[in-house]
């Protein structure tokens, strides 16, 4: 059993990783903004567990050194240790890059970017003071491999998290840490249904057009579920990937061959 951190755990993909990994057997601290408290509360104790009170819900912000080294600290008194960290949190912007303003650009980076460089390298210090190794998890998406039109921010933040990846891996490999990412296509969650809304505002066509426009393109015929992408996560989290490392793999159902 390994101690976990998930943030952006309160809903959406974050909510099905936790649930996913406390299924596993972990034992998991979730953490969302303090505005999200309630909602996260609701994801921990519904967690599966043995024992109700083994997984803990914590609130802070991603974007913020301070926040994050008290939650990496928090998490590592409260369970025992930090054996996995999970910076799941993000957020999307679609937008035509010559509307995008440089307020804008940084929001984005700020959870996307530097939020996941902040629980890479936070983390990374826990795990190197317990001496154990450990396993890093970041967020990327099909976007780290391929920019998209109306998302080109997004896109720029989420090639930074690919990047990140694989220059932590090769620095933190000596420490028994190994650390991938996990990409997403299409998910159903409420992330996505913003995504839909504004490329339909933009593009002047009906409620869920967009997103079946961009599902055409999938494989396997439909979009995928939190839960699928839990599971790759849950592999990432395991020790049967052990022996991987510095990857950013796609679970998007075959839209992006790469």
């Amino acid at each position: 059993m390994s101690n976990v951190h998930v943030t952006g755990a309160a809903r959406g993909i974050g909510k099905a990783i936790a649930d996913r990994l406390a299924a596993d057997g972990h034992r998991v601290a979730v953490s969302d903004l303090p505005s999200m408290a309630e909602e996260l509360e609701a994801t921990r104790s519904a967690l599966p567990s043995v024992d109700a009170g083994e997984h803990i819900a914590l609130t802070g912000d991603v974007s913020d050194q301070e926040s994050v080294a008290a939650l990496v600290r928090d998490t590592a008194a409260q369970l025992g240790s930090l054996d996995v960290m999970v910076a799941n949190a993000g957020i999307a912007q679609t937008k035509a890059l010559l509307e995008v303003s440089p307020d804008e650009y940084d929001k984005v980076h700020a959870v996307n970017g530097r939020g996941v460089f902040l629980c890479y390298t936070e983390a990374a210090r826990q795990m190197i003071e317990q001496g154990n190794g450990g396993k890093i998890i970041g967020a990327a998406s099909i976007a780290a491999h391929k920019g998209f039109a109306l998302l080109g921010v997004y896109c720029s933040s989420k090639f930074a998290v690919r990047a990140l990846t694989q220059a932590a891996a090769q620095e933190w490999a000596e420490h028994g840490i190994t650390v991938n990412a996990y990409c997403p296509g299409i998910v159903d969650t409420a992330m996505w249904e913003q995504i839909d809304s504004d490329l339909g505002e933009i593009n002047q066509v009906g409620k869920g057009e967009s997103m079946q426009a961009m599902a055409a393109g999938i494989s396997l015929g439909r979009v995928s579920t939190g839960a699928d992408v839990a599971g790759l996560v849950s592999y990432l989290a395991g020790p049967d990937s052990n022996y991987m490392t510095g990857q950013s793999v796609l679970v998007d159902g075959g839209m992006l061959f790469v």
